[in-house]
């Protein structure tokens, strides 16, 4: 896939919160600094690990929702995630006659609100040990503790893990993870 007609769109890699910027640090994503003051795409355009993301972000129409008040909490597939798909897939996805199916697949990546790694700590121990959210799309992702981390289990069974937690935006929130989530 060519890259490089990506343009300034950076993608879902930011999970969106609402409400003002957070005065504390946030972590590096891609290379770049991610500033509160940014919403979710402002900041994703700048990351280098997210470059199919905003690509899959723009051929959906998906830019003004993530760029909109939210809040919403993204977990932000890398590159090196889509690169996990079967060959073609996302060459395949972007195309205009699949926008239905990507925009599904992408806002299974997005939950309302601005989830931190701390409310998903929290869901989790009151929940014996699993915590579910509704995404966007509609059908749930559930967590649960991984090592030091937090892993996200899809509908198909597949599990990714959070890299980078608790990226907060103008807009919400963002986790990075390593895999991309399937309804």
């Amino acid at each position: 896939m060519n890259r490089n007609f990506l343009g300034p769109i950076a993608a879902i890699a930011i999970v969106a919160g609402g409400g003002a910027a957070v005065a504390q640090s946030n972590p590096r994503v891609g290379g770049a600094a991610m500033l509160t003051t940014r919403n979710i795409v402002e900041n994703a355009v700048n990351s280098k690990d997210h470059t199919t993301l905003v690509a899959a972000v723009k051929a959906a129409d998906l830019v003004p929702t993530l760029s909109g008040p939210g809040p919403f909490t993204v977990f932000a597939p890398t590159n090196a995630a889509f690169a996990k798909l079967p060959a073609g897939t996302v060459d395949t996805l972007v195309k205009p006659e699949n926008k239905a199916q990507l925009t599904s697949i992408l806002t299974y990546h997005v939950v309302p609100g601005a989830i931190s790694s701390q409310d998903i700590a929290a869901k989790a121990k009151a929940n014996g040990g699993t915590a579910t959210y509704a995404t966007v799309q509609g059908e749930p992702l559930t967590f649960k503790k991984r090592g030091s981390g937090w892993g996200v289990t899809d509908a198909k069974g597949n599990t990714a893990r959070i890299t980078i937690a608790n990226v907060r935006q103008s807009n919400g929130m963002i986790h990075v993870i390593d895999t991309v989530l399937m309804p």
